[in-house]
């Protein structure tokens, strides 16, 4: 089994598809920009498995922490650039028609594996290095590099290269017909005669020189003469020959393994660095697969601050925390006030842990989840021949059958399509249904009677500016339910708010 800096017992089985809550919580776009143009690497399976262990995201998060050392970030985006040209050397070889062509393709490529490879164990030897999966690699990458395997092929490349370098030949072309020969140190009468002529050019005179097409295929006249070349300089041909039909054997397993996962970290880092120029905060969170006390200090949706930042406009940040028996989130407040962007917050930053990741925020404490479950809106429609409320208690059903003690529910506005007394009524029952299963949980709701159920739930308000209520701040800060969101709510989606109703009595 290669060796992996991804998972520490060896490569596991990757999720191909996302999982159902990513586009509930925004994350679908968060690992669109983390993997934008790097689609060679198929990345997106590695967002899509999350971790089970404490110690597994430790491990990624010992790795992140080397390679984010500016020297050692520097020397593995050049390896990779390398490890690319490789491989277009080889695309291109596959896509040539001609057999010694396509060897001195695949040539090249070896060669610039085997310097890349050099290098690499070379300034991983210098780094100073702390996580157990670069340690790890670097001693298996100075082992491979010392290995009789190795330097064998590398000198046998590098021979082969110099042997071709070396060739020279002449052509005597008579009509149709080409004869080639070894050069023997013929003259060069093209330059004797540039000579003989030097003195009689007079001022600025035009070039008649005529360049070759610099196309990347032979035609048929230029291979011919290669073949003919081939002939004369057999032995190095042959063994150029022999050498690529062992290519496979070049490219080691857990070199490409660890080109290919190292991508990770590095679209990571460089997703990272976009909010770091903006002075936006991003730490590496304890997890904890027992505790349930939590905090955040100045997190913030990454999807939509990515937005924000790329339009020059300002990120709020929230913070929060649980403590105790404290396990739900209740969070009221006006519309447009955030309250979303915060559910949606709170649900990136314990999936972001959960795959190893730094998380927005200047420090974090979070759960480690078996499971994240969202219930956010959703349109009607005509292919389950549901109605609104239905399919709010069927979705709300499968979540809490399928929840465990250690899953994390994210809640969004539910039973709006009811009257105010049946949607409290509902809510009330799956929140104690919630509480009795211990499940860490956010509820967005307009209804304030629900922060107050229990010692384990915790009000959370989304804030406005106290001179001008209609002005939000998007802050939601840990305080109890006004009991006037929903009002207000109702208020401005009939547009009967005070600013309203001003409006249309004004002269």
């Amino acid at each position: 089994m290669a060796l992996s800096i991804l998972f520490e017992n060896g490569c596991q089985h990757l999720a191909t598809e996302p999982p159902v809550f990513f586009t509930d919580l925004n994350l679908d776009q968060v690992v669109d920009a983390i993997t934008a143009q790097r689609e060679e690497y198929d990345l997106k399976p590695y967002f899509y498995t999350a971790l089970n262990t404490v110690d597994s995201i430790q491990y990624r998060h010992e790795i992140m922490q080397d390679i984010e050392k500016q020297d050692v970030l520097d020397r593995l985006k050049a390896f990779s650039k390398d490890m690319s040209s490789v491989r277009a050397h080889l695309a291109q070889a596959d896509k040539l028609y001609y057999s010694r062509q396509k060897e001195r393709w695949m040539l090249d490529a070896v060669s610039i594996y085997f310097n890349a490879v050099q290098k690499l164990s070379e300034d991983l030897l210098a780094a100073d290095l702390k996580s157990r999966g670069l340690l790890a690699f670097r001693n298996f990458l100075k082992e491979h590099i010392e290995s009789d395997q190795f330097t064998s092929f590398q000198s046998e490349a590098r021979r082969l290269t110099d042997a071709l370098n070396t060739i020279r030949y002449c052509m005597l072309i008579n009509g149709s017909s080409i004869r080639i020969s070894r050069y023997e140190n013929e003259a060069d009468y093209a330059a004797e005669v540039e000579t003989t002529f030097e003195r009689f050019k007079q001022g600025t005179v035009k070039n008649y020189m005529t360049s070759f097409p610099d196309y990347v295929d032979m035609n048929h006249v230029e291979a011919g003469i290669l073949n003919v070349v081939a002939r004369l300089y057999s032995d190095t041909f042959s063994d150029l020959s022999t050498y690529c039909s062992n290519l496979s054997r070049y490219i080691v397993e857990t070199v490409s393994v660890f080109e290919h996962e190292v991508q990770f970290y590095i679209a990571c880092l460089d997703y990272i660095a976009k909010f770091r120029q903006a002075e936006l905060p991003f730490c590496y969170p304890q997890v904890s697969s027992d505790c349930k006390e939590i905090l955040c200090n100045d997190g913030f949706d990454a999807a939509l601050a990515l937005k924000l930042i790329e339009k020059k406009l300002p990120v709020v940040c929230n913070s929060f925390y649980l403590k105790g028996r404290e396990r739900i989130f209740v969070v009221t407040g006006p519309n447009q006030g955030g309250k979303t962007t915060f559910a949606r917050t709170f649900g990136q930053l314990h999936y972001l842990a959960s795959i190893g990741c730094p998380v927005p925020g200047r420090k974090a404490h979070l759960f480690l989840p078996d499971k994240i479950f969202t219930h956010f809106e959703k349109k009607e429609t005509i292919h389950n021949l549901r109605g609104k409320l239905q399919d709010d208690l069927i979705r709300i059903h499968d979540i809490l059958q399928q929840a465990t003690l250690d899953s994390i529910v994210v809640m969004n506005e539910i039973f709006t399509s009811t009257t105010l007394k049946d949607a409290l009524f509902l809510s009330k029952k799956i929140m104690e249904r919630i509480i009795s299963l211990d499940l860490l949980c956010i509820c967005v709701t307009f209804m304030g009677e629900l922060s107050s159920l229990s010692e384990t739930t915790v009000s959370m308000t989304s804030m406005v500016v106290p001179e001008s209520p209609s002005l939000r701040t998007f802050k939601v800060e840990r305080m109890p339910a006004n009991g006037l969101a929903y009002a207000l709510s109702i208020a401005e989606r009939y547009q009967v708010t005070y600013d309203h109703l001003m409006e249309r009595i004004a002269p």
